[in-house]
């Protein structure tokens, strides 16, 4: 049914393409008015102040008869978050949803990795996503209502090789997600996180060195971004009430349910452990419960369809 973000106003970061794009998209062509956030810069963070790709979404939202405003400010100020959501607030008179979906990439062997591309990282998409959260918490609160989607990553919730900044941040948004709900479920307010499975730009920079990583990239083309906006877009609308504090995967046709962090296995001594103990008893116990060192691309071994 069309129409399931009527008269809602949502901010879309990181906009200008790939899954961004589509989301932004797909929620003015649901009914919202959309503010399309877009620094555009390239995928490592550097440059920026290319007002082409906000605005480019912006003209194709309006060519189809929808209503959207550009931005440009990056997520990782503070203060040019505070200004997407007042830019909304002004033009619109309020806000219901915000998508944080604006990220990059600085991707490092772990014993390589620089202060800055830990920081950067970290910025854009832990701090971003804190950002422009906390500029529209306080709507939120007043109205009684809105709604979080976060962007997170098997990269932090399965793990993968020369990420461990991204991942560090995506598995930080799970928490801050997970924080928000439960702080502002009083006030009616949801916060949820997505996984996607899609080709982007930022994909497309992963190095491909064996005949095995190059098909494994190859299929990954046909994720499209377009699979993974009719989640977010529900997510942000009145039929997800109740709904929060999940962490969903879209992977083509399929959407996945994450677990949360929970005790899987439990020993207990009634003496006390000492390190030996730990080693002949507790260890032992709790061994075929570890969990592997699997990578994401190893754990999914199932092609989409």
């Amino acid at each position: 049914m069309a129409g399931m973000l009527k008269d809602k106003v949502v901010l879309v970061t990181g906009a200008g393409g790939g899954i961004g794009r589509e989301m932004a998209l797909l929620c003015a062509r649901e009914g919202a008015k959309v503010v399309v956030n877009d620094l555009g810069g390239a995928v490592d963070g550097e440059g920026g102040g290319s007002q082409a790709p906000a605005q480019k979404v912006c003209d194709e939202i309006k060519a189809a008869g929808g209503i959207a405003i550009p931005d440009y400010g990056s997520v990782a100020d503070p203060a040019a978050a505070e200004a997407m959501i007042k830019q909304a607030v002004e033009n619109f008179g309020r806000i219901d949803g915000v998508i944080n979906n604006a990220g990059i990439l600085r991707d490092r062997i772990f014993h390589r990795m620089s202060h800055l591309d830990w920081k950067q990282v970290i910025d854009v998409h832990l701090h971003g996503a804190f950002n422009t959260s906390r500029a529209a918490a306080n709507y939120f609160k007043e109205q009684k209502s809105g709604a979080f989607v976060h962007f997170t990553s098997t990269s932090g919730l399965v793990g993968n090789f020369g990420q461990a900044n991204y991942a560090a941040a995506k598995m930080g948004i799970v928490g801050l997600s997970r924080s928000i709900a439960l702080d502002m479920k009083a006030f009616n307010v949801r916060s949820n996180c997505v996984s996607p499975f899609a080709w982007t730009r930022m994909i497309g920079t992963i190095p491909a060195d064996t005949p095995q990583q190059v098909a494994r990239l190859e299929r990954s083309k046909r994720m499209t971004p377009a699979k993974i906006a009719p989640m977010a877009v529900y997510l942000l609308s009145d039929a997800a009430d109740g709904v929060t504090s999940q962490i969903f995967g879209v992977r083509m046709n399929e959407i996945l349910l994450f677990s949360a962090n929970r005790p899987v296995r439990s020993v207990h001594m009634s003496d006390g452990w000492t390190p030996q103990s730990i080693a002949e008893t507790a260890i032992p116990a709790m061994r075929p419960h570890f969990i592997s060192l699997d990578r994401s691309p190893e754990y999914f071994t199932w092609d989409p369809i």
